[in-house]
């Protein structure tokens, strides 16, 4: 029996839909399409290339609840030409949905005092990116965290709703689309929860932006990298962007900037 749609499975039949209308024809060895031209598959010819029957990818495109292999998974992302990254961000969504993580209110107590103690900058996020704690560093690049209301200490809410921290990067267009690349790989199966679907909602009344941008899917796994800030007196600074996962609270997130060259002493 067809089970009805799931949020998850709705994310995922949208995600694999977008993806598929963006394939290159020619890269699978398909001539243009007289209705699609050189971009674009069928769920036909998707279901062909992947060896399933047509039915069963277009409930799987429809969000409908059926069963998922990881080798059909694997099948299907070869033929959309999926990224790893989009690939395991598609399996999430076909698997069972985990227990979610008991919601936080502050950081705890030996997470924080592990902030405290580092000299640049680093803050907690949880899974959903709301900042439970951060230390004197981090205030000093971004002074406003301190005197935010505890419902907006979002990373993704203030990247696109804060004047102050968007002049703050240098390409703002860049490092958003990045950033919402990389909440959606981490949430997963979470996107149908309350806390992610909220935040997510209400971006999308807040920002101009965010609805144009969560419309284009992006997934990326977190990777460590260089990063730029502008700084109200210190001008340009630079940083490693690092992120931790403790083995003790796999629910949250040690995000830090690590200095680099001059930084390494404007922040001292």
């Amino acid at each position: 029996m067809i089970q009805p749609r799931t949020p998850r499975r709705r994310e995922l039949g949208e995600f694999l839909g977008a993806r598929r209308k963006a394939t290159s024809r020619g890269s699978l060895g398909l001539p243009p399409s007289p209705r699609r031209g050189d971009v674009g598959l069928s769920r036909e010819e998707v279901a062909a290339l992947a060896g399933v029957s047509a039915s069963w990818y277009t409930w799987l495109e429809q969000g409908r609840d059926i069963n998922v292999s990881q080798q059909v998974v694997s099948a299907v992302a070869r033929v959309l030409r999926l990224t790893p990254d989009e690939s395991a961000y598609v399996l999430s969504l076909t698997q069972s949905h985990s227990e979610p993580p008991v919601p936080r209110d502050e950081a705890p107590a030996h997470l924080q005092h592990l902030v405290d103690a580092l000299d640049f900058p680093a803050f907690i996020l949880t899974t959903d990116w709301a900042i439970l704690g951060w230390n004197a560093a981090y205030e000093w690049l971004y002074p406003r965290i301190s005197s935010l209301d505890a419902s907006d200490r979002n990373l993704l809410w203030l990247v696109y709703t804060d004047p102050q921290l968007r002049r703050m990067l240098p390409d703002w267009e860049q490092d958003s689309r990045r950033f919402l690349a990389e909440f959606r790989a981490e949430a997963g199966v979470r996107l149908a929860g309350p806390p992610h679907r909220a935040i997510v909602d209400r971006l999308r009344e807040a920002s101009r932006d965010f609805p144009q941008h969560w419309s284009e899917l992006g997934v990326a796994r977190f990777e460590s990298r260089r990063r730029q800030f502008r700084h109200r007196t210190t001008g340009l600074v630079e940083f490693e962007h690092h992120r931790l996962v403790p083995s003790d609270a796999v629910d949250l997130h040690v995000v830090m900037y690590v200095p680099v060259g001059a930084t390494a002493h404007s922040t001292s």
